[in-house]
C-alpha cells in the first residue's frame, strides 16, 4: 500500500472516530458508485451526511480543503445521488469535509459541516 493511501486510511479512521464521538452512526465507508467514491456515509437524527476526508501531514504546505476541486465536488454529488436512489434515503442531505492533520505525535481534526451544497451547474 502506498504511503499516501496509508495516510488517507489513517485519516478516515480518525474521522470515523470523530463522527462516532459526536453521535453519528456510520453507515458506509469507502462507498462506490462506479469509479466515484464517498469516504464516509453517516447519519444523525436530522441528516444523512456524505463526508470527504482530507488528510495531510503537518508539514504539507496547502490547506486540505483547497484540494476539494469542483470536479471532486461533482463526483461526490454524483455518488451521493446514486446512494440516495439505491437506498431510498428520505432524510435531508448534507456534504461535510473533515480535515485530519497528522504529525509530531498529534492528530488534529476539523469538521466542516455544510462544506458545500449541490448545485445544478
Amino acid at each position: 500500500m502506498s504511503e499516501s493511501l496509508t495516510l488517507g486510511r489513517k485519516g478516515e479512521m480518525y474521522a470515523t472516530e470523530h463522527l462516532k464521538k459526536k453521535g453519528y452512526t456510520i453507515l458506509r465507508k469507502n462507498w462506490r458508485a462506479g469509479k466515484k467514491e464517498i469516504d464516509i456515509v453517516a447519519e444523525n437524527k436530522d441528516f444523512i451526511v456524505f463526508v470527504e476526508v482530507k488528510t495531510r501531514t503537518d508539514n504539507f504546505l496547502t490547506d486540505p480543503v483547497s484540494a476539494i476541486t469542483r470536479e471532486k465536488r461533482e463526483a461526490l454529488i454524483f455518488a451521493a445521488d446514486n446512494y440516495i436512489k439505491r437506498f431510498g434515503v428520505d432524510k435531508e442531505v448534507r456534504f461535510d469535509v473533515i480535515t485530519v492533520i497528522i504529525g509530531n505525535g498529534k492528530v488534529e481534526t476539523d469538521h466542516i459541516e455544510h462544506a458545500f451544497y449541490p448545485t445544478l451547474r
